[in-house]
C-alpha cells in the first residue's frame, strides 16, 4: 500500500524567513517590487464586456424559458397518465373490495399472508439487528485488543529510538506506522498520525502528520478527536466511514496518544468492517429470501386448507339457493366421515325433511283449494233453490204471524249473506289457484268511482253517512279491469261507511304523470296498530265478539288486495284510534309501469300525530313499498 507522506518545512523555514536564493513566484508582479501590491489591473474593452454580458443574460433567459416549457410538458404528461391510470386503480380497488366482502377464502388467505409478512418482518428485523450487533461487538473487541497491542509497540519503538536527523526520523515513523498498518491480516488496519494542536513546536519535530492512502484527519469524528485530546492514556473508539477507491465502507476508528521526541501525537487505527458488512448482507438476503419462500408456502397452505373448508360451504350455499328457488330435489355431495361430511349429511336430511313437509303442505293446500272450489260449486245449486224459497217466504211475510214473519226475514237475510260469502270464496279460490286473469282496458276511472259511490249510497243512507267526492273535472284514463277496481272501491267505501259511525266519508282522487291515487277517509272508530296490522287478513274482524250482522264476510279487503296485486298497484291503510281511518289505492296509468310515488297523501292533513315532527303512527300494507315513506311505515298498515 502506498502512503502519502506529509513533511514539515526545513528548520530554516520554521523561523518564518524564506530560504536563500529562492526564486520569486512567477506570475506575481508584486513579488519582486515593494510597491507592486497596489498596481491596478490592465485596461479592458468596455463595449466587448457589455456585449458579452448581454449575450449571457439572453442565453440564461432562453434556457429559463426552455426549462419552464419542459416542466409544463412533464407536468401535463404526469397529469394525463394519472388520469388514465386512476380509473384502473379504482376498478382494481373496487374489485378487491368486492372480493374481500364476498369471498371467505380470499379474505382468509389475504389475512394469513398479511399476518405472516408482518410476523416475518418483525422477526427478521430483530434477528438482523441481533446478528449485526454481535458481529460489530466481535469486531470492536478485536480492534480494541489489537490497537492496544500495536500502540504499545509504537510507543516502545519511539521511546527507544536514537535518531537525531530529519531523514532518520521520517524513516523511523514511516517504517513503524507501516508495520502497524498490518497488510495481509484478516482485519486491515489503516492509520492517521496527527500532532496534537496548540503545543509548543520543538526544533527537532520533523513529522507533523501522516496517514494511510486516501485518508485524512477528516475521517476521524470530531467527538473522538476531542475525547483523545482531552484524555490521558485512555483509549477511545467511534464508528466512521472509510473511503476506499470509489466507495465508502463502514469502519471503526480507535484513538490513543503517543509521544515522540517531546511531541504528543494522536494515533488512530482504523479497521475496515466491509467483510462484516458483506457477511451481514448475505445473512439478511438469506433471511428475506427464506421469509419470502415461507410466506408463499404459508399462503399456499392457507389457500389449500380454506379451499377444503370453504368449498363445501359454497356448495351448501348454492344448494340452499336452489332449494329456495323451488328445486327441492337438490342435495349436497357427501364424501368421507369428517365434520364437513356430517354437515353435508345433516343438510341433506334437513332438505329431505323440508321437501317432505313442503310437499305435504302443497298437497294439503291443493286439497283445500279443491275442497273450497268444489264445495262452493256444489253449494250454488241448492243455495239457489233455498234462495228462491226464501224470497217467496219473504215476499209473503205480511200474511204470517209475528214469529213466522221474523223467521222469514232472518232466513232471507242470512241466505243473502251466504250467497255473498259463497261468491267471495269462489273468487278467493281463483286467486289461490292462479287462474285470475286481468282484463285491462283504457277507461275513465272517475266513472268507476262514481259508480262505486252510487252503489254504496243506499248503505250510506241507512247509516246516516254522507259520501263526499273530491276529484278533478277532467277525465283520468287508466288501463284497468273496471270490474275489479269497482269491487275494490265498493269494499273500501262500504267498510268506511260501516265503521264511520254516521260521520261523512271522503273519497279523494288525484293523478300524476304515471299513477292515479284514490283515498277513502272515514272519521269513525279508527284502528289501533295491532288491529291495522291484520286489516287485510282473511276472515279477520277488529272485534271478534261483534255480531256478523255488519262487516260482510271478512274477505272483502283480502279480495281487494289480490285485485290490486293484479294491477301491480298499492293498497295501503292508515288509522288512529278515535280519529278514523284512511285507505289509499294507487294504480299505474299504464300496465307494466312502476309506481314511484302516490299522488294522494296517505296520512290525512287534519291529523296531528303525537311525537316528533315527521313521525307518524301508521303501518302500510301493499303489493310494493312506496318510495319515500320512511319512518311513517313502522307501526301500522
Amino acid at each position: 500500500m502506498v502512503s502519502a507522506t506529509k513533511q514539515g518545512p526545513e528548520p530554516a523555514a520554521q523561523d518564518g524567513a524564506p530560504g536563500e536564493g529562492a526564486p520569486a513566484p512567477a506570475g506575481n508582479p508584486a513579488a519582486g517590487h515593494p510597491s507592486g501590491a497596489g498596481l491596478p489591473p490592465g485596461p479592458e474593452h468596455t463595449d466587448a464586456a457589455s456585449a458579452r454580458l448581454r449575450d449571457l443574460m439572453f442565453r440564461a433567459h432562453l434556457w429559463q424559458r426552455r426549462a419552464l416549457i419542459v416542466s409544463l410538458r412533464v407536468a401535463r404528461l404526469v397529469r394525463t397518465g394519472f388520469r388514465r391510470f386512476l380509473p384502473a386503480l379504482r376498478f382494481i380497488g373496487r374489485s378487491l373490495h368486492r372480493r374481500w366482502r364476498r369471498s371467505l377464502q380470499f379474505r382468509t388467505v389475504l389475512t394469513t399472508l398479511l399476518l405472516a409478512v408482518t410476523s416475518f418482518a418483525v422477526v427478521g428485523a430483530y434477528l438482523s439487528n441481533q446478528i449485526a450487533n454481535n458481529l460489530f461487538q466481535e469486531r470492536l473487541a478485536q480492534a480494541e485488543s489489537e490497537t492496544s497491542y500495536h500502540v504499545k509497540q509504537v510507543q516502545d519503538t519511539f521511546d527507544g529510538a536514537q535518531v537525531t536527523d530529519q531523514a532518520s526520523v521520517i524513516t523511523l515513523v514511516y517504517d513503524t506506522l507501516n508495520a502497524v498498518e498490518g497488510r495481509g491480516s484478516v482485519i486491515q488496519r489503516r492509520y492517521v498520525f496527527e500532532a496534537m494542536p496548540e503545543q509548543t513546536k520543538p526544533r527537532n519535530r520533523w513529522v507533523e502528520s501522516r496517514a494511510s492512502d486516501q485518508l485524512t484527519v477528516s475521517v476521524i469524528p470530531p467527538e473522538l478527536r476531542k475525547a483523545v485530546q482531552e484524555s490521558g492514556k485512555d483509549q477511545y473508539w467511534a464508528s466512521t466511514v472509510i473511503p476506499v477507491g470509489t466507495e465508502d465502507r463502514p469502519g471503526i476508528a480507535v484513538g490513543n496518544k503517543v509521544t515522540f521526541n517531546g511531541t504528543v501525537y494522536e494515533l488512530y487505527l482504523i479497521y475496515d468492517l466491509n467483510t462484516a458488512q458483506q457477511t451481514l448482507d448475505e445473512i439478511q438476503s438469506v433471511l428475506w429470501a427464506g421469509g419470502a419462500v415461507l410466506v408463499l408456502l404459508i399462503g399456499a397452505v392457507a389457500w389449500y386448507v380454506t379451499r377444503n373448508v370453504v368449498s363445501p360451504v359454497s356448495h351448501a350455499a348454492m344448494v340452499s339457493e336452489k332449494l329456495a328457488a323451488g328445486q327441492l330435489q337438490e342435495r349436497m355431495v357427501v364424501r368421507g366421515e369428517d365434520e364437513v361430511a356430517r354437515l353435508g349429511a345433516s343438510f341433506n336430511h334437513m332438505a329431505a325433511s323440508l321437501q317432505e313437509q313442503i310437499t305435504q303442505l302443497a298437497t294439503l293446500s291443493q286439497m283445500q283449494q279443491r275442497f273450497v272450489s268444489d264445495v262452493s260449486h256444489e253449494l250454488r245449486t241448492p243455495l239457489t233453490t233455498v234462495r228462491m224459497a226464501a224470497e217467496v217466504l219473504y215476499d209473503a211475510r205480511h200474511d204470517f204471524d209475528p214469529i213466522n214473519k221474523r223467521s222469514a226475514e232472518l232466513l232471507y237475510n242470512q241466505v243473502e249473506r251466504f250467497q255473498s260469502l259463497l261468491s267471495d270464496l269462489l273468487e278467493i279460490s281463483r286467486f289461490d289457484a292462479g287462474v285470475a286473469v286481468l282484463d285491462a282496458e283504457a277507461e275513465d276511472i272517475l266513472q268507476v268511482v262514481a259508480h262505486a259511490i252510487e252503489g254504496a249510497a243506499p248503505v250510506a243512507a241507512e247509516y246516516g253517512s254522507e259520501i263526499v267526492l273530491r276529484a278533478p273535472e277532467d277525465a283520468i284514463i287508466v288501463e284497468m279491469d273496471a270490474r275489479r277496481i269497482d269491487r275494490i272501491l265498493r269494499n273500501l267505501i262500504l267498510n268506511a261507511v260501516e265503521h264511520g259511525e254516521g260521520q261523512p266519508v271522503t273519497v279523494t282522487v288525484a293523478a300524476s304523470q304515471t299513477a292515479v291515487g284514490i283515498a277513502v277517509r272515514d272519521h269513525g272508530i279508527g284502528m289501533a296498530p295491532a288491529e291495522a296490522a291484520r286489516v287485510f287478513d282473511r276472515f279477520w274482524r277488529a272485534d271478534p265478539a261483534r255480531a256478523r250482522t255488519t262487516g260482510g264476510s271478512g274477505l272483502g279487503l283480502s279480495i281487494a288486495m289480490e285485485d290490486t296485486k293484479l294491477h301491480n298497484g298499492w293498497l295501503q291503510a292508515w288509522g288512529k284510534k278515535g280519529s278514523g281511518a284512511n285507505f289509499r289505492l294507487t294504480l299505474p296509468l299504464r300496465q307494466g309501469e312502476e309506481i314511484d310515488k302516490s299522488p294522494v297523501q296517505l296520512e290525512p292533513e287534519d291529523i296531528v300525530m303525537p311525537g316528533e315532527p315527521g313521525t307518524s303512527n301508521m303501518l302500510v300494507l301493499g303489493t310494493g313499498a312506496p318510495a319515500g315513506t320512511g319512518p311513517a311505515q313502522e307501526e301500522r298498515t
